[in-house]
């Protein structure tokens, strides 16, 4: 029975760590490959909002499956797999199209690699260096992401560990003893 139990949980792990996988290789795989024209305008502005609102949307919807998840730290995970990387295309697609459409934006033209490398940079807090933002449209676009990675980092990562701590006592006072992680 109890071996039973510790391949189920193994199951589970290798489930949720494949769908992590899986997720964000799909999204970095489709931002390469989805067309990015048209330029930097008021449809790329609407786009980025449509497209942090669905990751809102994500976002509380996977607080909620974490809360109710049979191993919720694991669920966490695999959301913040799911979600940074849609988060971080999204701005990376947009910094593509600034600097496609006015290469002054940047300190040098952006490729597809380089948009991402700097949105990751910008997520990471580690500075700038070799790529910024040097016109006020870019950099006001970049402060926005700024205050998007802390609203992230912040909040979003409190609401995860609250779902968790939910999931867990949940999980404990339906079934003393069991484990999250196998």
């Amino acid at each position: 029975m109890a071996r039973n139990a510790a391949d189920q949980r193994r199951r589970v792990l290798v489930g949720h760590l494949l769908r992590s996988v899986l997720s964000a290789a799909l999204l970095t795989w489709l931002y390469y490959v989805v067309p990015l024209e048209g330029g930097f305008g008021i449809t790329t502005v609407l786009t980025l909002v449509i497209g942090l609102v669905a990751f809102g949307l994500l976002t509380a919807w996977q607080i909620t499956a974490v809360s109710h998840a049979q191993f919720p730290r694991m669920r966490a995970l695999e959301a913040l797999a799911t979600g940074v990387p849609l988060f971080l295309v999204l701005f990376s697609a947009t910094y593509y199209l600034l600097g496609a459409q006015d290469p002054a934006s940047f300190s040098e033209p952006l490729t597809r690699t380089d948009a991402l490398y700097f949105t990751i940079t910008t997520f990471a807090t580690v500075g700038f260096g070799d790529i910024v933002a040097t016109t006020e449209g870019g950099r006001v676009l970049v402060t926005f992401q700024m205050v998007a990675d802390l609203i992230l980092i912040g909040v979003i990562a409190k609401a995860l560990v609250g779902a968790i701590k939910i999931g867990m006592h949940r999980r404990s006072s339906e079934a003393p003893g069991l484990e999250d992680e196998p």
